[in-house]
């Protein structure tokens, strides 16, 4: 049956201007971004056959050209479309963090951090270099280790700092689980980190955990700072 067939509520794009584009599935947005699907098969199937094929959404977006070309319904008019898509998303959020405050939008800077962070099969750990006006001066990411863990060194965290001359920071990670809860050892390393920050006079404004389709979690906005 083809998506025009489909009940309104169903349709991909009707879908997303209905109930927003956190109400998707990752096969529906793709399908928005593929238009048309192939013989015998909707947007949304080719879509997920897509998903199914490079593993989930993470490993497609981030498929080198070959890669990429290679897949059925797919082209080098489509990788370069998308990767045109994806560097505007990231400069426009780096961009709304360059120009106003990181610290009063958690829900701006996990978006941000999820384009680093999301859909990763290792953890990562960054950090957010914040300017007196908590303004971005820079993201780094300084540790990548296991699949649930990444060995973070305080050193290293204030060097960043120092380098950066930052008068503040925000610290963020990724659970591959996909789960942002924040575990006993994350909050202990929050404490240890903001601690070590504060004896060079740095703040630790957030600790952000990003888990996958699109949850993430602010410590600063449950009261679990330091």
């Amino acid at each position: 049956m083809a998506i025009s067939d489909w009940h309104e509520n169903d349709r991909p794009r009707e879908k997303l201007i209905k109930f927003g584009e956190h109400h998707l599935s990752d096969a529906e947005l793709l399908a928005i971004f593929l238009r048309v699907g192939v013989k015998g098969k909707s947007a949304v199937d080719l879509a997920q056959d897509l998903l199914n094929e490079f593993g989930n959404l993470h490993n497609l977006l981030n498929a080198n050209e070959t890669e990429f070309c290679k897949a059925k319904g797919l082209g080098q008019a489509k990788y370069v479309q998308l990767k045109a898509v994806l560097e505007m998303s990231r400069r426009h959020f780096q961009s709304s963090l360059e120009k106003g405050n990181a610290f009063t939008s958690p829900e701006l800077v996990a978006q941000f951090l999820a384009h680093e962070l999301a859909h990763q099969n290792r953890e990562r750990f960054a950090i957010l270099l914040l300017d007196q006006q908590h303004q971005l001066i820079e993201l780094q990411i300084l540790f990548e280790g296991t699949l649930n863990q990444a060995e973070v060194h305080a050193r290293e965290v204030v060097k960043a700092a120092l380098n950066a001359n930052a008068a503040a920071v925000i610290l963020s990670h990724n659970h591959p689980s996909g789960d942002p809860s924040p575990s006993q050892a994350d909050i202990q390393l929050t404490k240890t980190l903001s601690q070590a920050l504060e004896l060079i006079e740095v703040r630790t404004l957030d600790h952000i955990i990003i888990g996958d389709k699109g949850r993430w979690h602010s410590m600063a906005q449950h009261n679990q700072m330091p």
